[in-house]
C-alpha cells in the first residue's frame, strides 16, 4: 500500500446537462478553476450510446485488452471518482459508474465516453497539501496513481 494525506479544500456543486461527455466537462472544469486534485461523486442520467470499460478481456492477460460496453438506452446512474494530475500536469479523471436500467445494472470507467442524459449531479472536493500524481505504468499501461 502506499498513500499520502490532503486536506479538503473548496467544494463545488455542478449540474452537468444534456449531451455533454462527463469527463471532457469536468477536465475542463478543473482546468478553468486551477484545481489541481479532487474526489467526486454523481447522481443522474447517462444517454443512449455512453461508453463503458468493464473489465479487461483475460483478468491476466498481458497486454491488457479492455472490453467495452455501449448502453442500449437511458440509464440511470451513480459515480464516484478521483482526479489527479498525470506527470505532465494534465487533469486526469478516473470515475465508475454503475448504470441501471430497470433489473439490469453495468458498472464501467467512464473514460471512454458517458454521456448525460437530461441532467447529471456532480458535488466535486478540492484535495489540497498533496502532490499525488499519475505516473504512467509500462507494465499495465495504465496512468497509475503515486500518492
Amino acid at each position: 500500500m502506499k498513500y499520502s494525506e490532503a486536506r479538503q479544500g473548496r467544494v463545488f456543486i455542478i449540474r452537468l446537462e444534456d449531451g455533454e461527455i462527463v469527463h471532457q466537462i469536468i477536465e475542463q472544469f478543473v482546468q478553468d478553476h486551477a484545481i489541481e486534485r479532487a474526489a467526486l461523486f454523481a447522481v443522474g442520467g447517462a444517454d443512449k450510446g455512453s461508453l463503458l470499460v468493464v473489465g479487461p478481456e483475460e483478468s491476466r492477460s498481458n497486454p491488457i485488452n479492455p472490453m467495452v460496453h455501449e448502453l442500449y438506452d437511458a440509464h440511470e446512474i451513480t459515480g464516484t471518482g478521483t482526479l489527479f494530475p498525470d506527470d505532465k500536469g494534465k487533469p486526469i479523471l478516473h470515475m465508475h459508474m454503475a448504470c441501471g436500467r430497470e433489473e439490469n445494472t453495468v458498472t464501467g470507467c467512464i473514460r471512454n465516453g458517458v454521456k448525460v442524459w437530461q441532467v447529471m449531479e456532480i458535488i466535486l472536493t478540492e484535495l489540497l497539501g498533496n502532490t499525488a500524481i499519475r505516473q504512467y505504468d509500462p507494465q499495465t499501461g495504465f496512468k497509475l496513481l503515486e500518492p
